[in-house]
């Protein structure tokens, strides 16, 4: 595969618009292509909506309704953990909200004067789904639910969840509190990028501790895949009379993180194995650097007429098995200036997968290149006549 993808970025080198100064060369075999959402016509899951996501690049590999607006019950709190856990003192103790812990619906625990922290609260919120964790979190952050939901709403934005509104921290039913199978990918792709989050969250089972004084408690996460499906590594489960059964989770496999979401989904555990299952086999991770074209920037008043532009690091990235469409753009200058030092930066390449880019290369000189000719400072006469003194009273 990897001959193949080199000989594809060879095949083509050509000029395209490029940035004034800047010299631009695209390499691959045809023009950049939109990113296309799979069909899911004839392999249908049954669910209301569905994807499958992979993390690194955010290229969908299965799509079944995915921007239909639907009740996500309890996933909501993923986007309530990652914002707890981007938080600063996450393990200064405090003493929990008294009416912000009074919510319906699953719970960690809590009562009124007890004193936790906010990576307790987020613990809580990922693996016994406390609806009390989110609402006691989302006072203790913004001072109010109402204020930390308009928190939540401006980071989906951020996050490009164009289909998404929040309407509480813990995901209880609202008329307004909606979200699609595409945003919540997003949104988990996002997350698992917290170290806190990702670590959290893969547990099946945690220690933590809250109580008035605060003492050790074990949670045990709703998530099973966690518990029976051989690399498992989250996220989060919801149900909600509405929303019906909600997962969302996520999984590793030599190097590939996938990304699953079902919404209204009964058999979510099953379809949830059996998407993994399919779609681990279609993508497999590849160094794409090799394929990078060889350019060579002109040197303006060196002793070569040019330098190569090489790269020292890897691109490593998930590709589809079959028919990869890689594209390379090598931005460098029009011409340097001599001395280039070997190891100086001059340019990049920025590699394409489907049109979309997954990965930029910082490209180097290969070689010194030294000045032609050397800069000699002329002198003044009144140097020279100095200089012609000196040497005379040397010489006596």
């Amino acid at each position: 595969m990897l001959r193949r993808l080199f000989c594809a970025a060879l095949a083509v080198l050509a000029l395209v618009t490029a940035a004034p100064g800047m010299t631009l060369y695209a390499a691959g075999d045809g023009d950049l292509q939109v990113i296309a959402i799979p069909d899911a016509q004839g392999s249908a899951v049954g669910a209301k909506a569905a994807i499958v996501m992979e993390a690194m690049t955010g290229r969908i590999l299965f799509a079944q309704n995915i921007d239909d607006k639907l009740p996500v019950a309890s996933t909501t709190k993923i986007m309530t953990a990652l914002l707890t856990l981007e938080q600063p003192d996450l393990d200064q103790v405090f003493e929990v909200d008294g009416e912000a812990i009074k919510v319906e619906g699953s719970s960690m625990g809590l009562v009124e004067g007890d004193k936790a922290t906010l990576r307790a609260l987020a613990t809580g919120m990922l693996l016994a789904s406390g609806n009390d964790g989110a609402g006691a979190a989302a006072v203790r952050i913004s001072g109010s639910t109402t204020a930390f939901v308009a928190a939540m709403n401006q980071r989906a934005m951020a996050l490009g969840m164009e289909n998404t509104s929040f309407e509480t921290p813990s995901g209880l039913d609202g008329e307004n509190h909606y979200s699609t199978a595409r945003d919540m990918a997003l949104l988990t792709r996002e997350a698992l990028r917290n170290e806190d989050f990702a670590a959290i969250c893969s547990q099946y089972k945690m220690r933590t501790a809250f109580g008035n004084p605060p003492y050790d408690r074990w949670l045990t996460n709703h998530n099973k895949l966690l518990n029976y499906y051989d690399g498992a590594i989250g996220v989060k489960t919801g149900f909600t009379k509405k929303a019906g059964r909600c997962l969302v989770s996520a999984a590793k496999r030599d190097g590939v993180t996938l990304i699953c979401v079902t919404l209204n989904c009964p058999n979510d555990w099953t379809v949830h194995e059996d998407l993994y299952q399919r779609f681990f086999g279609k993508v497999q991770v590849e160094d794409l650097s090799l394929g990078v074209p060889e350019v060579t920037v002109p040197v303006t008043g060196g002793t070569l007429p040019g330098v190569a532009a090489i790269k020292y690091e890897s691109a490593q990235v998930p590709v589809p098995v079959e028919n990869p469409n890689v594209e390379y753009r090598v931005k460098v200058p029009p011409f340097l200036y001599a001395p280039v030092m070997s190891g100086q930066y001059v340019g990049e390449v920025e590699i394409l997968l489907d049109g979309a880019t997954v990965h930029r290369l910082s490209l180097m000189a290969a070689d010194d290149v030294p000045l032609l000719h050397e800069y000699v400072e002329k002198k003044s006469f009144g140097e020279w006549l100095e200089g012609l003194f000196r040497q005379e009273k040397e010489a006596e």
